[in-house]
């Protein structure tokens, strides 16, 4: 017990199956010996979101898959986004305490639901985001989806009438978008994206910035929403939900066309808009005039002077990030705005 030294290795001495998940900007896999890396210091958490590493643990018996727990951890990071040591000790010794429930739950079957009981580095996800773990982790434990994934696949497919979306499940829509590789899903969902009334569309984005897009998929997400854009009678929250829906994508010329059309049209002033961009499209804020289009925009727009500190401030913690955002802000083109917003945020003796 004494040779155990990672969070990583003592569930592994469990016996049983181990899958670890990001949940901070969306929900995606990480692997074990990755998640063992993050803890033991050796890379920083790729993921980082308001300086914090969002992460959902799950661990079942194989000889018992419906009694599988599932922890989730707001664990803090420092100055270059790598896990805080004293974090991870601290929770690996509240495991060791535990540890005779865990190493012994093959015998039993049970699962040490209360192993991090009061622990404050803990969180409780949204429904939203519980939704997509939930439809993962029955997928990774080889469990059948929830009660409301046939409705759903149903009503994409076209069956039940695309007018009857009041009775769908946000799970429901969820375990279809996870499960989208099998099957004829992902052809069921790419059929359905052009028909699909408003409010349907909208939940379907926020499930498909959690997956890899297949070509089909994206193929109609991006027409779809380049119809949109071109109508110009959108929403806030239907573009908010487009972007999001599109964020996780391919890195084609053509998303960012689209990323680039939001920013530039006046969507990108309201706080639901510039929030997606920069929440869910780091990669796209890379490409340096979209980055120059998104800090004026923000610089302008209804999130204020808060809302501008605050998001360049998550967004900076990101290493890919913080250099050109820097870069940016010495940019001598750049607006008056942008410069008081700067000058705000930093001090105006910032150069």
């Amino acid at each position: 017990m004494s040779d155990i030294s990672s969070l990583t290795q003592l569930l592994r001495q469990s016996g049983g199956q181990i899958r670890f998940f990001d949940m901070g900007r969306r929900v995606q896999k990480l692997n074990s010996e990755q998640f063992e890396k993050i803890e033991n210091q050796q890379i920083p958490y790729p993921y980082p979101y308001l300086q914090h590493a969002w992460v959902a643990l799950m661990l079942w018996n194989p000889k018992h898959k419906a009694q599988g727990v599932a922890w989730f951890l707001k664990l803090p990071l420092d100055e270059q986004g790598f896990l805080i040591q004293a974090v991870r000790d601290d929770l690996l010794s509240r495991l060791l305490k535990n540890a005779g429930g865990i190493l012994q739950h093959e015998e039993t079957g049970e699962m040490p639901e209360d192993a991090l009981k009061d622990n404050p580095f803990s969180f409780k996800p949204d429904q939203e985001k519980m939704a997509l773990f939930h439809a993962y982790s029955t997928l990774a434990s080889g469990q059948p989806a929830s009660q409301y994934f046939e409705h759903a696949q149903q009503y994409f497919a076209g069956q039940i009438g695309f007018d009857q979306w009041q009775s769908l499940g946000y799970q429901g829509i969820a375990d279809l978008v996870v499960r989208h590789e099998k099957g004829s899903n992902s052809k069921i969902i790419a059929k359905a994206i052009p028909l699909l009334p408003d409010a349907p569309f909208e939940v379907l984005c926020t499930c498909l910035e959690s997956i890899e897009h297949d070509h089909t998929i994206y193929e109609a997400l991006c027409l779809r929403a380049e119809q949109t854009l071109e109508r110009n009678t959108a929403t806030a929250n239907q573009i908010a939900a487009i972007t999001r829906g599109l964020s996780n994508g391919r890195n084609t010329p053509r998303k960012q066309a689209l990323i680039n059309k939001i920013l530039q049209s006046d969507y990108a002033l309201e706080a639901e808009v510039i929030v997606a961009v920069a929440t869910r499209c780091n990669e796209s804020l890379q490409d340096p005039a979209t980055l120059q289009i998104f800090l004026e925009k923000l610089a302008i727009g209804k999130t204020g002077q808060a809302g501008f500190s605050r998001i360049l401030s998550d967004l900076m913690f990101m290493p890919a990030l913080r250099a050109l955002i820097l870069m940016q802000f010495r940019n001598e083109e750049r607006s008056e705005a942008l410069s008081q917003a700067i000058g705000e945020m930093f001090g105006q003796g910032f150069k």
